[in-house]
């Protein structure tokens, strides 16, 4: 894998959390890690960077080995050829954004004209150019991080790290920015890993999304495979849907005490459940029809989301469900309402769940 990372990462933080991610990123791609805070993503790019010594595993970015604990082989964080850029871009305040930008090519080493050469281009190149003599304060949250970009890239590194580059900036900002971003990070020839717990921004960036939770990749895949196969809760509320887990036998799903109907009659034994909380509708009385499922329950919350009501439903199945905002008024819906909830069998995903103990493959 030419130009390419490879990277088994084994790091110890404490007695209760352990790192153990394996990564392959070729050239001109990006990964995403994408999990919940806590999870292990910054260790990962710490580990990456060279500021977190590995305990086991190895680095190998184009080829050579940057980390091997076994060998005694850890090239030094000034020395790898890694750029990182940071949510909060720490850019320098008392310099301009060409000095900020030449700054890194003057951190390798380069001479004051060459690197001013380098920041100039990277400078036009993100369209920062009429910005080169401000300083960070008059910049917007976007001229910031388009700058910080410019720093990482002007320094030529070989492997790209962005940690939630985005998480500084507000919602309007943000959203502007991710488009530009995108666009800038396809000039960057080399393997790129962006960390996020933000949706959007994997589903943009991604190759690949690797969800890590716990200190482990719980699934790897594309957007895609991710949304519509998700192997855990966390995955799933990535694609926004339902996740239970339960026992199928003869197209039925046994859900706890609850016993839903699918439409796949081929998955037997432990299996995985997802149900988009729109496939679901609400009614005040036993729904009539073709439903395959309906049964009762009482509301236990209600979130409003613009024109849409989400719906947190009690036992027998903890859901989520959406219906219109002017559903939601015509049916009179408020915490503790009683209603009955309709689903069709072909509305429900199922997929056998390898990880469970009574899989067999």
């Amino acid at each position: 894998m030419s130009g390419g990372l490879k990277a088994a990462l084994d790091v110890r933080r404490s007695e209760s959390f352990r790192l153990d991610v394996r990564l392959s990123v070729p050239a001109g791609r990006t990964t995403v890690l994408l999990g919940p805070n806590g999870a292990g993503k910054s260790t990962a790019v710490a580990a990456l960077a060279g500021t977190v010594p590995l305990d086991a595993g190895h680095i190998e970015l184009g080829g050579v080995i940057l980390d091997d604990p076994a060998n005694g082989t850890h090239v030094p964080t000034e020395s790898r050829q890694v750029g990182v850029v940071f949510q909060d871009y720490l850019l320098f305040p008392h310099l301009s954004v060409l000095e900020n930008v030449a700054f890194g090519p003057r951190s390798r080493g380069i001479r004051r004209t060459e690197a001013r050469g380098r920041a100039w281009e990277w400078i036009e190149r993100l369209k920062l150019d009429g910005l080169e003599s401000h300083r960070p304060r008059d910049l917007s949250g976007g001229e910031a991080q388009r700058v910080a970009l410019a720093r990482t890239l002007a320094a030529e590194p070989r492997l790209l790290l962005l940690d939630e580059p985005l998480a500084a900036l507000d919602v309007a900002t943000r959203s502007q920015v991710r488009r530009t971003l995108a666009e800038h990070l396809g000039q960057f020839a080399g393997p790129r890993i962006l960390i996020t717990h933000d949706p959007a921004e994997a589903s943009l960036f991604a190759d690949e999304i690797n969800v890590i939770e716990h200190g482990r990749v719980t699934q790897r895949g594309s957007v895609d495979d991710i949304r519509l196969q998700p192997r855990t809760r966390y995955a799933a509320e990535f694609g926004g849907l339902n996740f239970m887990r339960g026992n199928a036998r003869d197209g039925r799903v046994y859900v706890g005490k609850h016993v839903l109907h699918v439409a796949e009659h081929e998955v037997a034994g432990p299996v995985l459940v997802t149900i988009r909380p729109r496939a679901i509708s609400v009614h005040l009385n036993p729904p009539e029809g073709s439903y395959r499922n309906t049964w009762s329950t009482v509301v236990a919350r209600i979130e409003r989301l613009g024109h849409r009501v989400r719906l947190l439903t009690e036992a027998p199945l903890l859901l989520a469900v959406e219906v219109t905002a002017e559903a939601s008024v015509e049916l009179g819906l408020a915490p503790g309402s009683e209603i009955w909830l309709a689903l069709k069998a072909t509305e429900i995903g199922v997929q056998a769940d390898s990880a469970a103990p009574g899989h067999i493959s």
